[in-house]
This record gives structure tokens, C-alpha cells and sequence, in this order.
């Protein structure tokens, strides 16, 4: 890909606006969910589109959804950390443009391991299970607890418990990092330094291995692997066209 030389700035202005729009969609869920009792995680986070509960503007709103102040603490830092040299040399429109595409990719590669999982575990509860699950699951869940059958426990979860964050659009950046500055060297914990290239390659192989594995850990492996995997084809296909202009 061919850019043109431009400015570094340790705060450029797209991931600026990002840091500023998730801090307040993160401060907004709270001051709503503790002053007016209003839950917009049930409004704008993902659910899964079987769920009564989804509504197609949640395939963007999840994205600048966080549950507490450790996970977007952690996103924000990534998305500057490694998204700064990249705005810097890409630009903000193009910037932009892979931040939005890789976190859509985390979300479809997710609802499709999903959609997987709705049908498999549907086939084995008959039609009173599942008109008990969608008449009660949803308070089920936020009581804190789910059903002692396994089938009627996995299809409450797909339906009643969303998806939200940034982190499928962050570990779309952290692959294009690799793939971009591949020799750079990263030091985790800030101490031990490895080459952005092993560091992808290592963080992607455990996101596959922690999504086979540990399935209900709350923690959406696929997702961020989506957003690897939407990263990877998209740089692919702007190094293939590199004379085009944005």
C-alpha cells in the first residue's frame, strides 16, 4: 500500500473522537442504570437476532458498549496503543474505515458460531421448554442464575445474554499492527519484549484454542477473532490495490 507522508501525532483525531465516544456511552450506562433505572446495555449491546430482544441498530451500538471499567479501560489502551502509528500512516478516513469493518466482521463471525449453537441446542428441547425459556429466561438471567438443563441453559444464554464491546474492532487493529510493523517489539507487562508478528500470531492461536475450549466463559473468542480475521482480507485487499485512491 502507498501513503503519503504525514504528521505523527500521539493523539490523532479518529481514535481522539473514539476515546471520547466510548468514555461516553461507558459514563452514560452508568449515571442511566444508577439515577433513572434504565439498563441501555439491553438496548444497545448485541443480541443474538433468534433473541426477542435484538433490534438491528445493536449490529453498531455494541461496539461502543463496555460492562465495566476494566474493560474498556484495557480496549481503549490497545486501540491507542497500536492504532496510533496506524492513523498516523493510513489517515483517519481509512483509519476509520477498517475500525468499522473489522468490528462488524467480529460481529457476524460471532452470530454465525452462534447461529451454529442456536440450532444444535434447539433440536433438544421440545416446544414447552422453549415457550418457557422466551416467557421467563430473560429474568432468569439477570436474577443471576439460568436452568439446571443444559440444552434450556445454553439456548437462555444464546437469547438473554448480549455481546458488547470494542474488542473485536481492537484485535482487528492489533493484526494490522503485525501485519504492518511486524519486527516492532512489544513488551508485555512491560518487560518482556516480543515481535509484534509472534505476538499476533500467538494471541490469535489462544483466541481459536479459548474459543473451542472454553465456550461459556463469557468471553466472546470469536469475536475477536473476526475481527483478525476481517482485518486480515481487508489489508490483503487494499495492499492488492494500492494505487486506489481514498
Amino acid at each position: 500500500m502507498n501513503y503519503r507522508p504525514q504528521g505523527f501525532t500521539l493523539l490523532p483525531p479518529v481514535i481522539k473522537n473514539l476515546l471520547i465516544l466510548n468514555g461516553l456511552m461507558f459514563l452514560g450506562t452508568n449515571v442511566m442504570g444508577d439515577f433513572l433505572g434504565t439498563n441501555l446495555s439491553s438496548i444497545l449491546a448485541l443480541y443474538f437476532p433468534a433473541s426477542s430482544h435484538f433490534m438491528p441498530h445493536q449490529i453498531i451500538t455494541h461496539m461502543f458498549m463496555h460492562g465495566d471499567l476494566g474493560h474498556i479501560f484495557f480496549n481503549m489502551f490497545a486501540l491507542w496503543m497500536f492504532g496510533t502509528a496506524l492513523e498516523n500512516l493510513w489517515g483517519g478516513k481509512r483509519f476509520l474505515i477498517y475500525y468499522l469493518i473489522t468490528g462488524l466482521g467480529a460481529a457476524m463471525l460471532h452470530m454465525g458460531v452462534n447461529a451454529i449453537e442456536y440450532f444444535n441446542v434447539i433440536g433438544q428441547l421440545n416446544t414447552e421448554q422453549i415457550n418457557l425459556i422466551n416467557a421467563e429466561g430473560y429474568s432468569v438471567i439477570h436474577s443471576g442464575m439460568n436452568y439446571e438443563n443444559p440444552a434450556m441453559a445454553a439456548l437462555n444464554a444464546l437469547l438473554n445474554i448480549p455481546v458488547l464491546g470494542a474488542s473485536g474492532a481492537v484485535f482487528g487493529i492489533l493484526l494490522a499492527f503485525g501485519m504492518t510493523f511486524p519486527e516492532q517489539e512489544i513488551y508485555i507487562y512491560f518487560l518482556f519484549p516480543i515481535k509484534a508478528k509472534w505476538f499476533v500470531l500467538i494471541y490469535g492461536a489462544l483466541e481459536l484454542f479459548n474459543g473451542v475450549m472454553y465456550t461459556n466463559d463469557g468471553v466472546a473468542h470469536f469475536a475477536h477473532l473476526g475481527g483478525m480475521i476481517f482485518g486480515y482480507f481487508l489489508i490483503k485487499h487494499w495492499r492488492n490495490n494500492q494505487y486506489r485512491q481514498w
